[in-house]
């Protein structure tokens, strides 16, 4: 289907966010950073993530309307929106989109080459595909937490990194994209992606998984080549309380490692299981006679495989991603680039995130959808078309994401 053309290469093709929080909201933004034309749908009230839309960022490159679900013309105009998608992306619980009159059976009506994105924790089927969860939840149960962390201490949480949009946005982008390219060959057609974190995060540890069906993984953390369990691989406090991140597995890499750190004639044999202790503490104490600053100037540009653990307000200036710009300023606010990088149809950050209901006029125009014009966003004491005041409409609590 023909779409606004964004120069990126997925330019044309044209996407229905369902609005909501996390995981959906960012695979609609790496849709729309390659070049799709993403009409992210809003409700009055907002999605509940209590942050100005100015500075959501998982909603730049999009454009926004406002439909109320729960009115009587709401469905409607979803439908009209599908009608002319080719992916619809969505992340309520199970049934909830059923009841609101816009589940996949209703839209592959509508539209049968429709790619059906729905994005939930638990999946669509199982025991607890019903009840809430947050990421963290959802990594535990795949293993992936607990491989996390100290030994000696609890798993540490990675943010919602992991989860959310490992296991969760990047699985949905995969298989929006692999259904849209089987929707648009002859003889093709429409269908449901089912993306779990659940699942998707699952997939992530095939690696750990045949590492520990093969006797090289040990079902603890703290333990292993690749969880802190090698003194060669982790992390180091420096002298003013700074990090350094040591990655040196390979043996070439390693005798650079404790050549430059100076500890060349002193360190115990690293093939030396036993003595993994007595090398920590070794590493650890050299690291700690340095700042951060001196360390990163020792091992820069050097085969060591060491790096500064940085924040996220340093990391833009890090020399390496400023000359790459891995990092971007727009619209006043420091962003990471689009990824991945494509020679020929470049993403780019095109719009700043969309304010919602903002765009209802000028997607009704593209797309065609004259009836998205029916309903415009009222003032605090006006009424919708079907009775419903704006007030009593921004209470409503919105359905629970998966």
């Amino acid at each position: 289907m023909a779409g606004t053309g964004n120069g990126g290469p997925l330019s044309g093709v044209r996407v229905v966010e369902l609005a909501g929080i996390g995981p959906g909201p960012f695979a609609g933004m790496l849709l729309a950073d390659l070049g799709a034309d993403v009409v992210r749908v809003d409700r009055p009230g907002g999605s509940g993530l209590g942050v100005d839309p100015a500075y959501d960022l998982t909603n730049r490159n999009k454009r926004s309307v406002l439909i109320d679900l729960k009115s009587a013309a709401g469905p409607g105009q979803v439908l009209d929106l599908v009608e002319r998608a080719d992916i619809l992306i969505e992340g309520y619980r199970p049934g909830v989109a059923e009841r609101l009159g816009i589940g996949p059976d209703t839209c592959l009506a509508r539209n049968p080459l429709l790619v059906y994105g729905r994005m939930t924790g638990w999946g669509q089927q199982g025991p607890l595909a019903g009840t809430a969860g947050h990421d963290i939840g959802y990594i535990a149960v795949t293993g992936a937490l607990g491989m996390t962390g100290p030994p000696d201490g609890p798993p540490a949480a990675p943010a919602n990194l992991l989860g959310d949009y490992a296991g969760g946005s990047l699985y949905l982008v995969v298989g929006v994209l692999a259904a849209l390219r089987h929707a648009q060959t002859e003889g093709g057609r429409g269908q449901v992606v089912d993306a779990a974190i659940v699942d998707g995060t699952a997939h992530l540890t095939a690696m750990i998984h045949a590492m520990l069906a093969a006797g090289g993984w040990q079902d603890r953390r703290g333990a292993n080549l690749l969880d802190g369990g090698a003194p060669f691989y982790g992390t180091y406090e420096t002298a003013d309380g700074g990090h350094m991140a040591v990655g040196a597995l390979e043996q070439r890499f390693y005798g650079e490692f404790v050549r430059l750190l100076g500890i060349e004639d002193t360190a115990p044999a690293r093939d030396d299981l036993a003595a993994w202790e007595e090398l920590r503490t070794v590493i650890a104490a050299r690291f700690k006679t340095r700042t951060r600053a001196e360390w990163t100037a020792v091992f820069e540009a050097s085969d060591a495989c060491v790096a500064p653990v940085l924040s996220l307000r340093e990391a833009p200036g890090h020399p390496h991603l400023a000359a790459r710009g891995t990092f971007a300023d727009h619209g006043g606010i420091t962003q990471p680039a689009p990824a991945p990088r494509f020679s020929a149809t470049p993403g780019a950050i095109r719009r700043p995130p969309a304010r919602p209901g903002a765009d209802t006029l000028d997607v009704a125009r593209d797309w065609d959808v004259p009836a998205l014009t029916d309903r415009r966003e009222p003032g605090p004491g006006a009424a919708w078309p079907d009775g419903t005041r704006a007030a009593d409409a921004a209470a409503r609590p919105p359905e629970t994401d998966g």
